[in-house]
């Protein structure tokens, strides 16, 4: 008789990376909704003579409502099932996109720019849980963490995309925000076969249903789990409650610390680059292209670290290095270095802060029971695109009265504060079951009232 296994004891296999795809769409459409309204705006304010604050208002839209699709995303994920949600979701943000090559008025953009937003962060949370709970534990920091890359790679495309299409004349800013409705529509046609999670269906009583689903895809010896899903109700403020609270301020300080100055240096490299000197020539956009294809490429060595050496070092120390880095940035930056050294210290930082950069997807996934696993990924998502968006807006208005010394210095204490609350509240969930993960507050509880009782009868 063969010996029975859950499906996170599975190897990976073709439905995974699958799935990886299905919920990997999510990053990607962020990265291309984020990018190519860069490249429309150029073109689209010579035809509206818009003022900084439209245009602000327009490069801001999506952030906010990134914020509040998380926050209310997750939580309804949660609710009504990751599948639907799915479904819902991209057929909201292909509808933007399509209605955003009708406007005749910048403020019409700012409002589907808003819808826009409100898709993509309820996205998040779906993508995540989905992708987490269907995950080998063994590959399951890999596969979360992978989602991070296509992100890039959607920002990239959409460069490229409208870089062509600026060829189409004045209209030419009406296709580019179309065309984030391509992958949109084909990603919503590819998820209509997907399965909806067997964890999810086993917490709202449908243990027969999730079951088969396990079976259909892993086989007849295969079952979801070991331990039984609990069957708990989901309450938003559940993600504060018994234990998670710690959690949550864990997950949504370390994600707020590092995207803060990633997003304000990724966003200002050009004249980062001109204020150590290298503003003749093109210098600083070449060095802007290289730094930012690093920033894909170090996602490649955290994929493997994460998994061969767990998730406190490969957090811990990618924050202490990248601080560092600009701290040394900070104190040379008076002293006329060469453009190669200013490159490769851009890259050591670079690669460090991206590689931990995939955290953003493995903890709170790990760090929180199903019933609430949405709600968390989405509020978490929620505070760090506030926070990103804070620091992207003060971040030039910094540079331009305290120098670029100063910044540095304040982006790398921002890093090593990231480095304590690391070091002091990072868990390790290497190897655990999900619901192993989502139960490190009841196992050290238990530890210490076993450890109380044998006190007290020594």
């Amino acid at each position: 008789m063969n010996k029975v296994r859950t499906m996170e004891e599975m190897p990976l296999s073709g439905f995974h990376f699958k799935m990886f795809a299905y919920t990997g769409g999510s990053a990607f459409l962020d990265g291309y909704i984020i990018g190519i309204i860069a490249v429309a705006l150029s073109v689209m304010q010579l035809q509206f003579n818009m003022s900084l604050t439209v245009m602000g208002l327009i490069g801001t839209a999506t952030l906010v409502g990134m914020f509040v699709g998380g926050m209310i995303g997750g939580y309804i994920t949660d609710l009504i099932g990751r599948k639907t949600m799915f479904i819902i979701d991209l057929l909201v943000m292909a509808l933007a996109s399509i209605l955003q090559f009708f406007i005749d008025d910048p403020m019409q953009l700012v409002v589907l720019r808003f819808i826009l937003g409100i898709a993509v962060g309820a996205d998040y949370p779906i993508a995540g849980t989905l992708m987490a709970e269907f995950s080998p534990k063994k590959n399951r920091g890999a596969l979360l963490g992978g989602l991070v890359g296509l992100w890039y790679i959607g920002y990239a495309i959409s460069y490229l995309i409208g870089y062509f299409m600026l060829s189409i004349g004045d209209a030419s800013w009406r296709w580019m925000l179309l065309s984030s409705a391509i992958p949109a529509l084909i990603l919503l046609f590819a998820r209509l076969n997907m399965p909806e999670s067997p964890r999810w269906l086993a917490n709202k009583g449908k243990e027969k249903e999730a079951n088969a689903i396990v079976r259909k895809i892993f086989g007849e010896e295969v079952i979801m789990s070991e331990e039984p899903e609990t069957k708990e109700k989901t309450t938003f403020l559940d993600m504060f409650r018994n234990g998670y609270g710690k959690w949550m301020l864990f997950v949504a300080v370390f994600w707020s610390l590092q995207v803060v100055p990633t997003f304000a240096i990724g966003t200002y490299i050009p004249e980062i680059l001109a204020q150590f000197g290298f503003a003749n020539g093109t210098r600083e956009y070449l060095g802007s292209a290289v730094i930012n294809i690093v920033y894909l490429a170090g996602l490649i060595p955290a994929l493997y670290f994460v998994e061969k050496y767990g998730r406190r070092p490969t957090l811990i120390w990618p924050f202490l290095v990248s601080s560092i880095t600009l701290f040394v940035m900070g104190a040379t930056s008076g002293l006329n270095l060469s453009f190669a050294l200013i490159l490769v210290l851009f890259i050591v930082y670079g690669t460090f802060n991206t590689g931990m950069g995939i955290h953003q997807w493995i903890y709170p996934n790990e760090l929180f029971p199903t019933h609430i696993r949405g709600t968390a990924m989405g509020f978490a998502t929620g505070i760090s695109r506030i926070a990103s968006s804070i620091g992207t807006f003060f971040f030039p208005s910094f540079l331009a009265h305290y120098g670029l010394a100063a910044t540095m210095y304040v982006c790398g204490a921002l890093f090593f504060i990231g480095f304590l609350v690391s070091l002091f509240m990072a868990p390790e969930t290497k190897n655990m079951s999900l619901t192993q993960a989502s139960s490190i507050n009841k196992f050290s509880s238990l530890k210490q009232d076993s450890f109380t009782s044998n006190k007290t009868i020594n």
